[in-house]
């Protein structure tokens, strides 16, 4: 891994000649800083200030083209340090135009710029150069920028991502109110957004209304939109609870219009998430291999949907590994001389994919037979066992490898080939026994 880790690195470095203009860009709300230099390093011209509009970045493009003149470069690369959103609207630009955009990574940016004045001080312009001078020196990754349904995937579930954070806060507003106002409540209804307590809620929610209505008129009206799941006990539960309840007494009637606009907001956010899956779904259903990855017990809709929409086109990657380092789960290893440290992941990927991969492996170990297996496997081996932590890491990585294989060969999931490792093991064993 190693090798082949120096040789794109070497391929990228090769990349660079005397006739490329490499060119660095501070991103910035309002104004961005460019600064360019040669393959050695040399600053060439001025910097440039444009403006984040289409003025200003055709001002950029003039600049690069009028350097490349005068300095006589054929080749031309620009880099980015992709921090925040505002580098989106450039990008799109530039690959219109088709100049060649690369990124740096933000780390290595910060850990550069002393070498550059030696200090610690940040600025526009500092920045800008300490950028072309990484790319000069090939450390530089090509963006895969999400295209067609791609590009529509990413949009879709970074807005479920946001209207799922609105729907928690709402819940715990709520759960807030009862605390305040109607204690006892979860006592009555464990999961308060079932029929029957959305209608308590909305048609009597305090335990004064409650205690007024009494236990059989409180069941013929939920006995007319639920049949089944609630009864006379369920109502005398809830009128003894609302007799007991310690909750505030006083600002009862401005609480009762609190709690209806939080379940407003609790019914907009539920019917927007309804409504961004469904066309989740239809995208979906236009990505060859999509089937195949949602043929794994245990791997659901929003997973495949969020990977995709993550990694973009999963044909583009050679190998798993490709994708496992995207994600920032490939093992690093802190050793010096003599000394060896501990192995851990880097974690200098996409960290939503990764916090992704990870919410799927904990159901997945507990209900997918082969991924139980596994990580019984992985936890109690003979030689180098993991501990818990380190073999769920370690299935993220084997769930990232079967998903490339399954979405770039579109086949379906077989149990056999996922315990293929353990059946190699314990073949290796008893042939050294």
């Amino acid at each position: 891994m190693k090798h082949k880790m120096k040789q794109k690195q070497n391929q990228r470095i090769t990349r660079i000649t005397e006739k490329t203009l490499v060119v660095g860009v501070d991103i910035a709300k309002r104004l961005h800083v460019a600064r360019a230099v040669d393959f050695r390093g040399i600053e060439l011209g001025k910097d440039c200030v444009f403006s984040n509009d289409a003025k200003g970045l055709g001002s950029l493009v003039t600049w690069m083209k009028e350097l490349e003149q005068s300095h006589s470069k054929t080749d031309l690369i620009l880099g980015i340090e992709p921090t925040g959103h505002y580098w989106f609207p450039l990008a799109a630009y530039l690959q219109n135009e088709g100049i060649k955009l690369v990124l740096v990574n933000p780390h290595h940016v910060n850990k550069s710029k002393e070498l550059e004045d030696n200090t610690q001080i940040k600025s526009d312009y500092k920045d800008a150069k300490v950028i072309a001078n990484l790319v000069r020196n090939g450390n530089y990754t090509e963006p895969k920028l999400p295209t067609k349904e791609y590009a529509d995937l990413r949009i879709s579930m970074n807005t479920r991502e946001q209207i799922m954070g609105s729907l928690t806060q709402v819940r715990s507003r709520i759960a807030n109110w009862f605390d305040r106002y109607f204690t006892g409540y979860s006592k009555v209804f464990k999961s308060w957004d079932g029929k029957a307590s959305l209608m308590t809620m909305r048609e009597f929610p305090t335990p004064e209304e409650i205690v007024s209505k009494g236990a059989r008129d409180i069941l013929a009206c939920w006995k007319k939109e639920v049949k089944r799941g609630v009864g006379i006990k369920r109502a005398e539960q809830l009128c003894a609870a609302a007799e007991v309840s310690i909750g505030l007494k006083e600002g009862l009637v401005a609480a009762r219009v609190q709690l209806r606009m939080l379940l407003e907001e609790f019914d907009l956010y539920m019917k927007q998430e309804e409504q961004i899956m469904n066309d989740v779904l239809e995208i979906l259903g236009k990505i060859p291999g999509t089937a195949e990855m949602l043929s794994i017990p245990g791997v659901g809709v929003v997973t495949i949907a969020g990977f995709l929409a993550e990694i973009g086109d999963i044909n583009s990657y050679d190998h798993g590994q490709q994708i496992i380092r995207l994600a920032g789960l490939n093992l690093v290893e802190n050793s010096s001389g003599d000394r060896k440290g501990k192995t851990g992941i880097s974690k200098r990927g996409r960290s939503r994919l990764r916090a992704l991969l990870f919410r799927c492996i904990l159901p997945l170990v507990a209900k997918n037979e082969e991924f139980k297996v596994l990580h019984k496997h992985y936890t109690t081996r003979p030689r180098n066992p993991l501990k818990k932590k380190q073999s769920l890491i370690a299935l993220c990585g084997r769930l990232i490898r079967i998903l490339h294989t399954l979405g770039t060969k579109q086949k379906s999931y077989n149990a056999a080939e996922v315990l293929r490792p353990i059946h190699q093991t314990s073949i290796q064993q008893q042939s050294a026994a």
